[in-house]
């Protein structure tokens, strides 16, 4: 039962590092000011109103909260180390805050527009 057990573990550990790892990548595209396409809401603007936006400051902002996310994830592989779930709730409690964060501060204060 303890081999099952290892396993399960590992295979738990590995999602987590494959999806911190992923939003490791669309962090360093969007800090480059790049990926705007895929940025939910901004592509699919019209073009007329795409060009109201700093499209490189949203990218480095959405940038940073991958960057932000890949944090929660290494957080959340954390309690798959330890066997413990406290840092999987943390890790889970901080990645809904941040997004919530995230949009409501996109969407405030006219703040990416030129």
């Amino acid at each position: 039962q303890s081999k099952i057990y290892i396993m399960d573990v590992v295979v738990m550990w590995v999602v987590h590092i494959v999806f911190a790892l992923m939003f490791l990548l669309l962090g360093t595209v969007f800090m480059r000011g790049k990926g705007a396409f895929l940025i939910a809401g901004y592509n699919t603007s019209s073009k007329e109103e795409k060009v109201k936006y700093n499209e490189k400051v949203l990218c480095v902002f959405m940038g940073r909260i991958m960057f932000l996310f890949v944090v929660c994830f290494l957080i959340m592989a954390t309690s798959d180390l330890l066997n413990s779930m406290i840092p999987l709730w943390i890790g889970l409690a901080l990645f809904f805050c941040i997004a919530i964060f995230a949009v409501i501060y996109a969407n405030t204060g006219n703040r990416f527009r030129k």
